[in-house]
């Protein structure tokens, strides 16, 4: 049976084991941080291939070069992804639709922050670069307030050990759903809908994100949307993705990518999802 480590022990832990043991694929913990690690010693289990690059990435370093298998996602993946402005230059430059962004990188001088905001139609969100689950992002009505939030950030920033010091200002799309596109191997087999509840919407809630309520509703993408995901994942070169489009009447753009995707309820993904996540585990462990 091939041995698949995984580097996080929640929801996509504990739903991935059963269908991949049925396909002769053991899933095996694998704890690369918050515990010490004997560099010299090699204390992780026998595997074969790692699913997705863990999380910490300096941690996930030292997994990597103890394990010594292939990724599914690497991490150079990972890393890619995680660059929400790396992700976004990268699909511009490939024709692929993206919301109007600019990139600051502290420190910026106030009147180009003035000049960046007024490109913008009120209000403007504010986003940190690689944060995920919507941390630190801001949506700003007025310049005294987007200036105010890009203070908050340069006090992060002016800290000697913070290595990402960008951050991105970027159009809101009023009223545009929030949908996740999950692409496995150039395909996608399966799309949530986030939702919040009409009582969080009422009190000004806009930030679509499960961990801050909503909902995810399994959905059927056309061929327009599949399309748009699946070539994200191809100008990306990342074969296991996490792909979210914001779509409103007249347009779709890509927003983020996440190569860390949760596996959700098996009833949000099409027929044949986990012969998908199978193959592919396999076709990468043969390609090392």
């Amino acid at each position: 049976m091939l041995r698949l480590a995984v580097a996080t022990q929640e929801e996509t832990y504990e739903r991935m084991g059963e269908p991949l043991a049925d396909r002769g694929i053991e899933v095996v913990p694998v704890q690369p941080s918050e515990r010490t690690v004997d560099i010299t010693d090699a204390p992780f289990p026998d595997v074969d291939i790692g699913f997705v690059f863990p999380p910490r990435i300096m941690e996930g370093g030292v997994a990597d070069a103890l394990l010594s298998v292939p990724w599914v996602n690497d991490r150079e993946a990972v890393l890619r992804s995680r660059n929400k402005a790396d992700v976004l230059a990268r699909l511009a430059a490939a024709d692929v639709p993206v919301p109007e962004t600019i990139m600051a990188s502290n420190p910026v001088d106030e009147r180009e922050l003035v000049d960046a905001y007024r490109q913008f139609d009120e209000p403007v969100v504010v986003k940190p670069n690689s944060t995920t689950r919507g941390t630190g992002i801001a949506k700003t009505h007025d310049l005294d307030s987007f200036l105010g939030v890009v203070d908050y950030l340069d006090l992060v920033h002016d800290y000697r050990a913070t290595a990402d010091r960008s951050f991105l200002v970027q159009e809101f799309l009023p009223d545009a759903r929030d949908v996740r596109a999950m692409v496995v191997d150039g395909e996608v087999v399966g799309a949530v809908e986030r939702r919040l509840p009409d009582d969080a919407v009422a009190d000004g809630q806009w930030k679509h994100n499960v961990h801050r309520g909503a909902a995810a509703e399994g959905i059927s993408l056309d061929g327009e949307l599949r399309e748009l995901a699946e070539r994200t994942a191809e100008v990306l070169d990342i074969d296991y993705l996490g792909v979210d489009l914001l779509v409103t009447d007249d347009r779709a753009v890509v927003n983020e990518t996440n190569a860390r995707p949760t596996i959700d309820a098996a009833t949000k993904y099409e027929d044949g999802f986990w012969d998908r996540v199978a193959g592919l585990i396999r076709a990468t462990a043969d390609d090392s």
